[in-house]
């Protein structure tokens, strides 16, 4: 029997200056805020895992815009090896509201957002989606920062 990690997805839901965060209603990090996203299920792209996610935790149908970043680190999550692909979202309509995974859904000022506080890495990924917005660069959790 192989050990492998699982894989997930994370949205950052983007309008203008704005992200849609969830309050997670859950262990691990039950009530602290994180991007939407979960687990890609078997004959799931991350791509139709990524757009199933928005819409199950947040309401909201998105567009993929691009894709942020691959984030692997070992340790990322207390829950195991869990390698997540970060997307880069537009909404299609509607306002965020909390479901499934996620006790609240909301639109959060991206400047705001103490990135400390976050569930997972998820202010790691946050971090790097203000970088993205400024020069549109891929990242992964692997990379040496400067």
């Amino acid at each position: 029997m192989y050990e492998n990690p699982a894989s997930t997805v994370d949205i950052a839901v983007l309008d203008r200056e704005r992200i849609v965060l969830i309050k997670r209603r859950k262990e691990p990090y039950k009530g602290r805020w994180a991007l939407p996203g979960g687990f890609v299920e078997y004959g799931e792209t991350v791509e139709q895992a990524a757009a199933r996610e928005a819409f199950e935790e947040t309401s909201m149908r998105v567009e993929l815009e691009a894709i942020l970043g691959v984030y692997s680190a070992p340790d990322r999550d207390p829950r195991g090896h869990v390698i997540t692909t970060a997307f880069v979202a537009r909404p299609l309509g509607g306002e965020p509201r909390g479901r499934d995974d996620a006790e609240i859904a909301s639109w959060v000022n991206l400047e705001s957002i103490g990135t400390d506080d976050m569930a997972f890495d998820h202010g790691l990924i946050v971090g790097d989606l203000k970088m993205w917005l400024e020069q549109n660069s891929t990242f992964w959790s692997t990379k040496t920062r400067q």
